[in-house]
């Protein structure tokens, strides 16, 4: 088992307080600017030490404050990749990489670092130092470094993987990989788990996809970027037929059933820009809204439209093409979209 529990001051700006398992695979630690990312692999590694808890790799006891266990990091069997270049400048790649390498015999030692000199395309470079190197290949040197020595755990600091790269160290090692990102389209595309961290609390953390279609609190969907977020009081609710009736500021909307919760109660409502339809003139469907367009912004692969009431509707360019003269706009809420937090 690979478990972290600790608890680290780091004054004055905030308390890292976690506690989670790291399984196989890739997890994801996403967070913004000043979350604890780097202060929680830093901790994992051995180059901080918390005030108090535990942390197990493979049932290996890294640290326990109870019992004033503090391993070293060269003995945590970590690789950790920086945001920072920490290759020793004074070595060539292939040094970087022996060094790393040092505890086998000599001929075993040069076979591994041959074979990850050629996995990660280093091999024109192995006699440069990482002065010469661009900022692609020294971070593919950093990561060949951290692999070499076949790690128990591989701890990258939003240091520039993206999803082509996670997928080659996947096939290099089966140790987990615990990630720090503040890119949603990569923990969904690369990781199997995923860790939401704010203020050096977790938020929420499971199965990537679950957690991005269902956050489980206000403050999950805010920090997930959910920008349809609206209180509303339950105006009715029916077991039987699987749902609630909700009443907002300005409009009401049919959702589904919500379980623990009584008829008046208040509570907040979240609901994806993508998942919300656009419609215009009669008949309307049930559960849309009449509103008006305040503005359209550009994305890269798709326009946000911001309405009244504070909605928002994610479409591509083209619908957005067909429909930017319209003077009718309506919004349909699906019931399937509404998110009760």
């Amino acid at each position: 088992m690979t478990h972290v529990r600790i608890v680290r001051r780091v004054p004055p700006r905030f308390s890292l307080d976690v506690d989670f398992p790291i399984g196989p695979g890739v997890t994801a630690v996403y967070g913004c600017s000043g979350a604890g990312k780097t202060v929680l692999l830093e901790t994992i590694a051995g180059f901080a030490r918390p005030d108090s808890g535990r942390i197990l790799l493979d049932d290996a006891i890294l640290f326990d404050a109870a019992s004033h266990v503090q391993l070293p990091p060269r003995r945590r069997q970590c690789g950790y990749v920086s945001q920072s270049d920490s290759l020793f400048p004074y070595m060539t790649v292939r040094q970087n990489l022996v060094f790393a390498a040092r505890r086998w015999p000599r001929l075993e030692r040069h076979r591994r670092v041959a074979e990850m000199l050629d996995r990660f395309q280093l091999s024109a470079d192995a006699s440069t130092r990482p002065r010469g190197l661009d900022a692609p290949a020294k971070l593919r040197c950093s990561i060949a470094r951290a692999l070499v020595a076949e790690p128990r755990l591989l701890l990258l600091d939003e240091c520039g993987a993206g999803e082509s790269l996670l997928r080659q160290i996947r096939e290099v090692t089966q140790s987990p990989i615990l990630f720090a990102t503040a890119d949603l389209d990569l923990c969904c595309a690369a990781a199997d788990q995923l860790l939401l961290l704010d203020a050096g609390r977790i938020l929420q953390r499971g199965a990537s996809r679950e957690v991005l279609d269902r956050p489980a609190s206000l403050e999950a969907a805010r920090l997930l970027g959910v920008p349809n977020l609206f209180q509303a009081s339950i105006a009715a609710l029916d077991p039987v037929r699987n749902s609630s009736r909700l009443e907002f500021d300005n409009f009401s909307l049919t959702g589904p059933y919500i379980p623990g919760h009584l008829k008046g109660d208040r509570v907040w409502v979240a609901a994806a820009a993508e998942s919300l339809r656009l419609h215009s003139g009669s008949p309307q469907p049930p559960n849309t809204v009449a509103v008006s367009l305040v503005r359209a912004s550009q994305r890269a692969h798709s326009v946000l439209l911001e309405f009244s009431f504070g909605i928002f509707v994610t479409v591509s360019h083209e619908e957005f093409s067909s429909r930017k003269d319209n003077k009718d706009w309506q919004v349909e809420f699906p019931p399937e979209a509404l998110r009760v937090l």
